[in-house]
């Protein structure tokens, strides 16, 4: 546990049986088309939520049930080197961030799995050239 969290999740089945049901299936819902586009990819938790790997680290799925300073609604869903993918139409937010970008979803209807396989395939290509 640290001092930004007070939660300390041993395993993901730990995370998963934390999460309320209406989180829960949007979190299975991106973890599956992160294995269908990437079936490579190895998965860690890491700051209690589970992040996806390949060489670097690509992308995570932060619930707002953990938390991190404090809560939100809703899954967000992140790319960690976010500001190298090209997303012309602006569906992922920066914030105030340099590298990362996310979107977040409140129900599952809210997810364009379409637009996410997109990002996701370039992600996994950005990753390749990375050392």
């Amino acid at each position: 546990m640290n001092k930004f969290q007070p939660v300390d999740f041993q395993d993901l089945d730990d995370l998963f049986a934390f999460l309320p049901e209406h989180e829960l299936k949007i979190v299975e819902a991106l973890r599956n088309l992160v294995y269908e586009c990437i079936p490579q990819v190895k998965e860690k938790l890491s700051y209690n939520v589970p992040f996806f790997r390949l060489r670097k680290t690509v992308c995570f799925i932060w619930t707002g049930a953990v938390p991190w300073g404090g809560t939100f609604e809703g899954v967000q869903f992140g790319f960690t080197y976010g500001h190298l993918l090209t997303d012309e139409n602006g569906y992922l937010a920066a914030e105030k961030r340099k590298f990362v970008r996310t979107k977040t979803f409140k129900s599952l209807k809210e997810i364009d799995f379409d637009q996410l396989r997109i990002l996701l395939f370039e992600a996994a290509e950005i990753d390749a050239q990375k050392r």
